[in-house]
């Protein structure tokens, strides 16, 4: 699935938003390279514009109040373009729609770029196909690592740790997962941090680079 915006409809809220209205933005590379924040979902939608998304988990959740019990959908989203940037979100609404377009909009607000490469030494091929070197991920009990594959061997994981390596540009990969990965939510809150993770490490390939290439 996918979605677009008119820019001529958005009236930004954002120092951010009015400078990518405006053009003095042009490329999400240079918003990270700046630290600057994204605060607004049409920031996603018009420097990505080929953003697709999935929704990984619906669960029906009750809470009580004074009203009595409470029903609400709680979905888990996963958003990327398939080429380096992906995001995951979590919304919740009485409404299964709502809920997946608020889980949308926190997806795109938590979209990160994600470093690839080739770090396996069966391969060294140069082709951003896999992860450049080993990378972990944490969220609550769940674990997982990241170890680069060569060419060729496909995604190595779970249902939902491929559907986030998928729309991340991830085609391969062996993964190692330790804890209750019967839990989505924390999962995919896993995954992604291990995807996030792959940019605290500047290797040499980077060396020479202008920030926001």
């Amino acid at each position: 699935m996918s979605s677009s915006i008119n820019i001529e409809e958005w009236t930004p809220r954002t120092r951010v938003g009015w400078m990518v209205k405006e053009g003095k933005i042009t490329s999400i590379d240079q918003i990270f390279a700046l630290n600057l924040p994204i605060m607004e979902p049409e920031i996603v939608d018009i420097l990505l514009p080929n953003l697709k998304y999935e929704v990984l988990d619906v669960v029906l959740v009750q809470k009580m109040t004074d009203a009595g019990r409470i029903s609400r959908f709680r979905v888990v989203v996963a958003a990327g373009n398939e080429n380096g940037y992906v995001g995951v979100g979590v919304g919740k609404a009485k409404q299964l729609r709502t809920a997946i377009e608020k889980a949308l909009i926190d997806a795109k607000l938590n979209i990160v770029p994600v470093r690839r490469g080739c770090g396996s030494w069966e391969c060294n091929c140069k082709e951003p196909h896999s992860v450049p070197f080993r990378v972990k991920g944490k969220s609550g009990s769940v674990e997982i690592v990241l170890i680069p594959a060569p060419l060729g061997t496909g995604l190595v994981a779970g249902d939902t740790a491929k559907a986030i390596l998928r729309l991340a540009g991830i085609r391969d990969v062996w993964t190692f997962t330790r804890g209750e990965t019967r839990t989505t939510i924390n999962f995919a809150k896993a995954v992604y941090n291990a995807l996030k993770n792959t940019n605290k490490l500047v290797t040499p390939a980077d060396w020479g680079k202008k920030a926001w290439e």
